[in-house]
């Protein structure tokens, strides 16, 4: 049970991100060819890349803090010494743990009203809630990575080694 974890921990969002880029492309595939060869397209196809695309974005914010992937200004950390640059990276992490925080309180709001309301998706006719999902399970997942950030980023300090500066999303 504990490599399954360690793998989900490792991979977990490469393997969503590939799910969810394949339902993307495969769905745009088909609807393509729909309208050039049956003059035809549906609504679900369009649908489905519009959700697909929208949980592709916030699973890939999380593996992005995972691997330190987000945009930033870098020019002061190539000069920062070992210990500044750790509690940079630490106070960026913190920064940004509240807003996400923050962020996770209200996008649960939008879920709520959703669910009381009963709305659902004009083609699929699928609760709405399953889509308003991605935004607090992407704000989840990156709370989660955010919190093993920094405690990888403390365990550094503490133990002088160079903190992580982040690896290849993808190879």
């Amino acid at each position: 049970m504990q490599n399954i974890l360690k793998a989900i921990d490792k991979n977990g969002e490469r393997w969503a991100l590939l799910l969810f880029y394949v339902m993307l492309v495969a769905t745009m595939f088909i609807e393509v060819l729909r309208r050039e060869i049956m003059s035809y397209s549906s609504i679900w196809g369009e649908e489905i890349v519009r959700y697909s695309f929208i949980y592709l974005a916030w699973i890939g914010c999380a593996a992005a803090v995972k691997e330190r992937g987000h945009i930033r200004i870098d020019v002061i950390m190539q000069y920062a010494g070992r210990k500044v640059k750790t509690l940079l990276y630490i106070f960026g992490d913190l920064v940004m743990f509240v807003v996400a925080i923050i962020a996770l309180y209200w996008s649960f709001e939008t879920v709520l009203v959703s669910a009381k309301f009963g709305s659902v998706t004009p083609g699929l006719r699928i609760s709405q809630v399953w889509f308003l999902m991605a935004v607090p399970i992407g704000f989840t997942l990156v709370i989660f990575r955010l919190v093993q950030s920094l405690r990888r980023d403390v365990s550094d300090l503490r133990a002088g080694r160079p903190v992580y500066e982040g690896d290849k999303l993808f190879d």
